[in-house]
C-alpha cells in the first residue's frame, strides 16, 4: 500500500508529520489513539486532520468531571416513553452511540478529567464494537468506529489517571512543543495581520522562555505567542521588544503558573525574561527594532 500523503494537511499542522503518520496508522488497523501533550501542541487538530484524511465522521466530546454516563451513551425521552414506550425510535443517541453507528471517530478531549464510571462505559464498544443497553438491546459498530482521547500530563490540574484497563485499548501517541522554528511559521500562519518576522521570533522566544525557567510551574504555549503577536502589534510603544512585552503582560496572566507566588511578581519575572530574550535574538541578528 503507498504511503498517505499529507500535503492537504500539513499547512496547519506545521511539524506534526511523525505523529500525524502514526495516528494515520492506527486508525488503518483499526485501533484506538490517546494523543498525550500539554495545552495548545495540537492534538485536536491532529485529530481533525487524520479524520478528514481518511474521510471519517468526528464526533467530539470535552471532558468533564460532571459528564454522566447518560450524556455520553444516550437516553430515552421521557415524554415519548410515557406516551408510546421504550421504542428504539424514542431513544436519543448520544455521542458514542452516534460514533458507533455511524462508523465515525469519537473523539474525547481530556478523557482522563471524565469520572470513572463513564470511562468504563466505553471499554465493551472499544473491545467488542458492542454496547448492550437496558429496553434498547444491542448497538453495533459500523466499520471505521475508533475512539481517539487526549489527556494532558498528570502534573496538570484537575487530571487524574485512566484506569489500567482503559489504557490496555488505547496506543499511546505523545506530543510535545514544537521546535522553535516550527512555532515561528505556526504563529506566521495564525496571526491577525502582518507582524513583521523580528515580533514574531520575539514571542516566540519569549513563551519558549517560559517553559525552562524554574520560576514558572507551567510555561505557555504557542498559543500565547499568537496572542502576544496579535496584540503587540497595535500596542502603543517606542520598540517592539516593549510592546512584546506590554502584549505579554496581557496575555501570559491566564496562561502561565508561577512555581511561587510569593517568590517574584509575574511583570518582574516577565520583564526579566524579556530582556534575557532580547539580548538572545540581538546575538542571533534577529532581535525586535526600534518603531
Amino acid at each position: 500500500m503507498p504511503a498517505p500523503r499529507h500535503d492537504d494537511v500539513h499547512d496547519a499542522l506545521i511539524g506534526r508529520d511523525f505523529e500525524l503518520g502514526c495516528v494515520h496508522a492506527c486508525l488503518l488497523g483499526a485501533r484506538h489513539v490517546l494523543l498525550e501533550g500539554p495545552v495548545g501542541v495540537g492534538k485536536t487538530a491532529l485529530a481533525r486532520a487524520v479524520c478528514a484524511r481518511l474521510d471519517r465522521g468526528f464526533v467530539r466530546v470535552d471532558g468533564d468531571g460532571r459528564y454522566t454516563e447518560a450524556k455520553l451513551v444516550g437516553q430515552f425521552d421521557p415524554p415519548l416513553v410515557l406516551s408510546h414506550g421504550y421504542r428504539p425510535e424514542n431513544f436519543i443517541p448520544g455521542p458514542l452511540v452516534r460514533a458507533m453507528r455511524e462508523g465515525a471517530v469519537l473523539f474525547i478531549n481530556e478523557l482522563n478529567r471524565m469520572p470513572e464510571g463513564v470511562q468504563n462505559v466505553l471499554l465493551p464498544a472499544m473491545d467488542e464494537g458492542m454496547l448492550i443497553l437496558p429496553m434498547l438491546g444491542e448497538v453495533r459498530a459500523a466499520r471505521g468506529f475508533a475512539v481517539v482521547a487526549t489527556q494532558n500530563p498528570a502534573e496538570f490540574v484537575a487530571t487524574g489517571a485512566l484506569s489500567e484497563a482503559l489504557l490496555d485499548r488505547f496506543e499511546l501517541v505523545r506530543l510535545d512543543h514544537a521546535t522553535e522554528a516550527d512555532e515561528r511559521a505556526i504563529v506566521r500562519q495564525n496571526a491577525h495581520g502582518s507582524p513583521p518576522d523580528d515580533l514574531i521570533a520575539a514571542a516566540v522566544a519569549l513563551v519558549r522562555a517560559t517553559r525552562v525557567d524554574p520560576r514558572i510551574r507551567r510555561g505557555a504555549s504557542v498559543r500565547a505567542a499568537i496572542a502576544i503577536a496579535d496584540i503587540a502589534l497595535h500596542l502603543p510603544a517606542e520598540s517592539l521588544d516593549a510592546a512584546v512585552l506590554g502584549a505579554a503582560l496581557l496575555a501570559l496572566p491566564t496562561r502561565i503558573e508561577l512555581a511561587d507566588a510569593h517568590g517574584g511578581s509575574l511583570p518582574a519575572v516577565l520583564s526579566e525574561l524579556g530582556e534575557r530574550v532580547t539580548k538572545q535574538l540581538e546575538a542571533e541578528g534577529s532581535a525586535p527594532k526600534k518603531r
